[in-house]
C-alpha cells in the first residue's frame, strides 16, 4: 500500500488491510423482515383459501377469523375513497421503508438490538400490506378480537401486528434510550 493511501486509511479510521473497520449494521437484522413478510403471506392465502368473505372461524373464546378487505390504511382510514388511496398508502409504505432501510445501515447491529428488532418488524410489516395493495389493490385482514357479544371494530392481519408490535418496541427503546446514563465526551 502506497504512503499516502496508508495515511488516508488511518485518518478514515480503516485498518490498512482494507477491511471495514465497521461493526455490522442493522441490516444484520433484516432476515426479521423477511419473516414477518412470508408469514404475512402465509397466513392470508390460507385464509384466502379456507373462508368465504366476511365467514367466521372461532378460534379462541375472544378471537375469531375472519375474512375481510380493507381499502384503506390503518382502521379502515380512507377505505371508502375512490381509489386514489391505494396509491398514496403504497407510496407512502416504500418512502418509510426506505428510510428504515437508511436508517438499519447507520445502525449498530449489536449494540442497539432492541431498536432494530422493533425497525424490521415496522418494515415486514408495511412491505406485507404493500405487497396485497400492489397485487390485489386491497389489504386482506382476517384477526378479530372480541370479549362475549363486543367486537374490536376493526379486523386485522399478520402485518399489522408486526408493524404495532415493532411501534411498541420502539417505543420503549426510546424510553430505556433516555433512561440510561448519558457518557460523558472528552
Amino acid at each position: 500500500m502506497s504512503a499516502a493511501r496508508e495515511q488516508e486509511a488511518a485518518v478514515a479510521g480503516r485498518p490498512r488491510d482494507g477491511a471495514a473497520a465497521r461493526e455490522p449494521s442493522g441490516w444484520r437484522w433484516l432476515p426479521v423482515t423477511a419473516v414477518v413478510i412470508a408469514l404475512d403471506q402465509l397466513v392470508k392465502a390460507w385464509v384466502v383459501e379456507h373462508l368465504a368473505f366476511h365467514g367466521t372461524m372461532r378460534v379462541l373464546p375472544i378471537l375469531d377469523l375472519t375474512l375481510t378487505y380493507n381499502q384503506g390504511a390503518a382502521f379502515s382510514f380512507l377505505a371508502g375513497a375512490s381509489g386514489w388511496q391505494k396509491w398514496l398508502f403504497a407510496g407512502l409504505a416504500v418512502a418509510v421503508g426506505v428510510g428504515i432501510l437508511l436508517w438499519l445501515w447507520r445502525l449498530s447491529g449489536r449494540r442497539q438490538r432492541l431498536l432494530c428488532l422493533s425497525l424490521t418488524l415496522i418494515l415486514g410489516g408495511a412491505i406485507g400490506n404493500l405487497i396485497d395493495r400492489l397485487r390485489i389493490g386491497h389489504v386482506i385482514d382476517f384477526v378479530l378480537a372480541h370479549w362475549h357479544s363486543v367486537y374490536f371494530p376493526f379486523a386485522f392481519n399478520v402485518a399489522d401486528s408486526a408493524i404495532t408490535v415493532g411501534a411498541a418496541l420502539l417505543l420503549l427503546d426510546a424510553l430505556l434510550e433516555a433512561r440510561r446514563p448519558k457518557k460523558e465526551s472528552v
